[in-house]
């Protein structure tokens, strides 16, 4: 009773001390809520709409399930999830946070996860997509195409080596005993009858797809821009300094310079905005600076965290294990970015080690090209979709009130 009033009274002081600062710095509040309305206007809402749309039509057709059956033999003695985990560790990869949250969660309400293989299976299928990596961190922020195999490369096996880890985590279940064998047949009668048993025709099925895609979105978008003014306020109100002196005293352990702390402590709270600081402090190595954004980049950020919080809570899917796993993987992808830095970026890309000697950025490059059309396309494909979706509602509220009368 009492943790329960203390808990009362921490939540009432703090959203009363943000309102506060929002009346105090109420300039600085509206940039971050633009900067971070530009970014999922431009980025996170084209990029991520079309797996979602189509993520929910492959699961209501069928197709995951007939990949899952495929993909058990694989799946189930390496990380203890059924088949399905791959399809999520596909999309997880491809779209980006939050989708493997999400897509965790819609399996799990389809019955095809239990709760302890959904939070195995949600803890390592989250990531950043490999446009983020290659496009807005290593050319956006660095001015460094090379570099964003070696950050990739670090991120994706951080996944990888959680996933391993968190296959040890809860009790083994009957299903986790059976046999693993391919069964081209099964598959294929998994594919039909979960098509049969779910009998919505193919409109009402595309409309609930939409419908969800964009509720997820859009609850995304809240998020991005509320964790962008938090972070700005902590930064105009001195806590991120404060916080960062305590980090000082790690970064001086592992000979790291001070003046990466405050980087460190925005991205805890938003990976984009600590990418981006991490890479402008220019008394730290590249190397230094590739550690710091590939833990950064692995832990996701409290935003991120936020968000997937969200969509685990319309489920029995535990929040805790998903925190531990980030913690996790920020550190292997630390660690593997220091294994990989001269075999894949100092050797194979022919480079000295330099802290500022980067290398100069062609026009050619292809994940430039392909950001720079995002970032140019974005805001029009959002507004499209927006519209379409208003349209859609009004229409779905105008049958219903047809068939109430």
């Amino acid at each position: 009773m009492f943790r329960s009033k203390l808990k009362t009274i921490f939540l009432a002081a703090a959203i009363t001390f943000m309102a506060i600062s929002l009346i105090v710095y109420p300039q600085e509040a509206l940039n971050a809520s633009i900067r971070g309305l530009k970014m999922w206007w431009e980025i996170v809402f084209p990029s991520l709409l079309p797996f979602f749309i189509v993520s929910e039509l492959l699961i209501g057709f069928g197709v995951v399930k007939f990949i899952g059956v495929i993909l058990e033999p694989l799946m189930r003695p390496i990380f203890k999830v059924p088949g399905v985990g791959g399809f999520v560790l596909a999309m997880g990869w491809s779209s980006g946070n939050p989708a493997g949250a999400k897509f965790s969660a819609r399996l799990r309400q389809e019955g095809q996860l239990s709760q302890i293989e959904a939070e195995r299976l949600v803890s390592f299928t989250n990531s950043s997509n490999p446009l983020f990596i290659f496009g807005a961190v290593s050319v956006g922020f660095f001015h460094n195409p090379k570099l964003g195999m070696l950050l990739a490369l670090a991120h994706y096996l951080g996944n990888i080596a959680v996933g391993v880890i968190m296959r040890f985590y809860g009790k083994e279940t009957p299903d986790e005993r059976k046999g693993n064998r391919l069964n081209i047949r099964a598959a294929f009668s998994a594919l039909h009858q979960t098509r049969i048993k779910d009998n919505r025709p193919i409109g009402k099925l595309l409309g609930d797809a939409v419908q969800s895609s964009f509720q997820t979105l859009l609850m995304v978008g809240g998020f991005i821009i509320l964790f962008s003014v938090i972070n700005q306020l902590l930064y105009h109100l001195h806590i991120t300094a404060a916080l960062a002196k305590i980090v000082e005293v790690l970064f001086s352990f592992l000979s790291f310079p001070d003046s990466l702390s405050i980087p460190f402590i925005s991205g805890l709270f938003e990976i984009t905005l600590g990418s981006k600081l991490t890479s402008e402090v220019q008394d730290a190595t590249l190397l230094q600076q590739a550690i710091l954004t590939s833990f950064i980049l692995g832990f996701g950020g409290f935003s991120v965290q936020a968000q997937v919080g969200s969509i685990l809570a319309q489920t029995d899917i535990r929040f805790k294990p998903f925190f531990i796993a980030r913690i996790m993987q920020g550190i292997f992808a630390g660690i593997f970015t220091v294994i990989f830095w001269n075999p894949v970026y100092i050797k194979l890309n022919g480079h000295e080690q330099s802290s500022h000697g980067l290398p100069v950025l062609g026009n050619g490059e292809p994940s430039q090209g392909i950001y720079q059309r995002l970032v140019e396309t974005g805001p029009l494909i959002t507004i499209i979709s927006l519209c379409f979706y208003v349209l859609f509602l009004y229409l779905q509220i105008k049958n219903q009130n047809m068939k109430k009368s």
